[in-house]
């Protein structure tokens, strides 16, 4: 008896279907996580203060991870910023954090504990430097800060990091030439309004929830930060390189900057963690961060500027193993 064989067009496709199984499974594969349980255990982020950015991005990406990785616990500790959180993960006291480029290189050019430990997951979005006074302050600039009461940010604070800078850039001792107040973006908006400072410093992404809240209830506006100090700032070498001109939008407080952007300094944001952090974990943590960019961009503006394109450059940084893992997954 013949054997009957279906007609070669229905062959082809049967064999071509199968083929397409195989690459299909391959590709799932790769792109998969590594293993097939999503990580469990417990981590620890260190954010911000309260009313800043890191703390509002922590939040919600503890609940962005807890949708991929339910049985991972994420244990939030708020913090004084960068400078504070890069030493934290230095030293084990947290397992991932966000902190500012020039922090990282600080820490780094000071040959701090465990520098050599840290490395990247993922470049996240710009801090903005926002010097805010009362509308109706004489302060037109840095240098007309002299003799007055400013918030330059908690001790271990990135925006105490790039405050001094700034001021001295502008000629100004920031121990001697002012009055040097520690408020941060949680309490500093609170005592510009009351007459206790005259002015502060916050450095974050836009907008800021504080400054947004404050907008609200008090007239103040921004003091410009011109590519002229910017380019003082570079001077003094080190992690100022980390420091570009660049322009505040008007559209980052509408009521406040009535149409006009605000010449500023930027800086690079940094997901970080240390090399002995689980490979696995950390590709499950960079995925999701990543998923999750238009979610918490929603609420958190400074989230949708988050691009897998550019996330690799986690400079100063190299990228941890598991961060490259997922990155190579998803290269076109």
């Amino acid at each position: 008896m013949s054997k009957v064989f279906p007609p070669i067009g229905r062959r082809r496709a049967l064999q071509g279907s199968a083929a397409g199984v195989v690459v299909l499974g391959l590709l799932l594969w790769w792109l998969a996580p590594l293993g097939d349980e999503p990580p469990s255990g417990t981590v620890t982020f260190s954010t911000g203060t309260l009313s800043g950015v890191y703390q509002e991005y922590g939040v919600r990406l503890r609940a962005a991870f807890r949708k991929d990785m339910p049985n991972l616990k994420v244990r939030l500790l708020t913090s004084d910023g960068s400078q504070e959180n890069v030493t934290r993960v230095a030293t084990g006291r947290a397992d991932f954090t966000i902190a500012a480029a020039d922090a990282v290189e600080t820490y780094e050019l000071n040959n701090s504990p465990n520098a050599t430990r840290l490395r990247g997951v993922a470049r996240l979005y710009d801090d903005y430097v926002q010097l805010v006074v009362p509308r109706d302050s004489h302060v037109t600039s840095v240098a007309g800060l002299r003799g007055k009461r400013v918030a330059i940010g908690p001790p271990k604070s990135g925006v105490r990091l790039i405050a001094e800078r700034v001021l001295r850039a502008a000629g100004i001792d920031p121990e001697k030439d002012i009055r040097p107040m520690s408020d941060g973006i949680d309490t500093g908006p609170g005592r510009l309004r009351q007459g206790a400072i005259d002015a502060f410093f916050w450095s974050g992404g836009l907008p800021t929830d504080g400054l947004k809240q404050l907008a609200g209830t008090f007239a103040f506006r921004f003091v410009p930060i011109g590519p002229g100090l910017v380019a003082k700032l570079h001077a003094q070498g080190g992690a100022t390189r980390y420091y570009r001109a660049t322009n505040m939008p008007e559209s980052a407080y509408p009521t406040v900057q009535n149409g006009s952007a605000v010449p500023t300094i930027a800086v690079s944001n940094v997901l970080m963690t240390r090399q002995d952090m689980d490979p696995r974990l950390t590709e499950w943590v960079t995925r999701a961060v990543i998923k999750s960019r238009d979610g918490i961009g929603a609420h958190v503006h400074s989230a949708q500027l988050v691009d897998v394109r550019t996330a690799i450059y986690t400079d100063p940084l190299m990228l941890h193993e598991g961060a490259r893992r997922y990155y190579r997954s998803v290269k076109p």
